[in-house]
């Protein structure tokens, strides 16, 4: 599995201690540090849509206008930052965020 996030992200941190606590091996992606390619967005976006960008973010009221207005691509390409976290895949199921519903559909 991999986990997207980022290493200050308190869900994806929640997320990777309840991974190791249930014995899953789970590989972190930091997404700012590791970027993801064109394609790697792609298939996040075609998963998640807009949903993808954190709209609540300061790094998202931090934009200027031309990228706030862009599509999805534009902005997490400019601003990883920006993608909703945690984004967690085996490599054909996806899920966005954390909570028990979505800790339960992976262990």
């Amino acid at each position: 599995m991999i986990l997207y996030g980022l290493p200050t992200c308190s869900d994806c941190n929640k997320a990777r201690k309840a991974f190791a606590e249930a014995g899953l091996d789970v590989t972190f992606r930091d997404i700012r540090a590791d970027l993801l390619s064109e394609a790697e967005w792609a298939v996040l976006i075609a998963e998640f849509g807009d949903n993808l960008v954190d709209r609540k973010s300061q790094a998202y009221r931090n934009l200027n206008a031309w990228i706030r207005e862009s599509e999805a691509d534009v902005q997490l390409a400019d601003t990883p930052a920006l993608m909703a976290r945690p984004v967690i895949t085996d490599g054909t199921c996806y899920t966005l965020g954390w909570d028990a519903d979505i800790l339960a559909s992976w262990v």
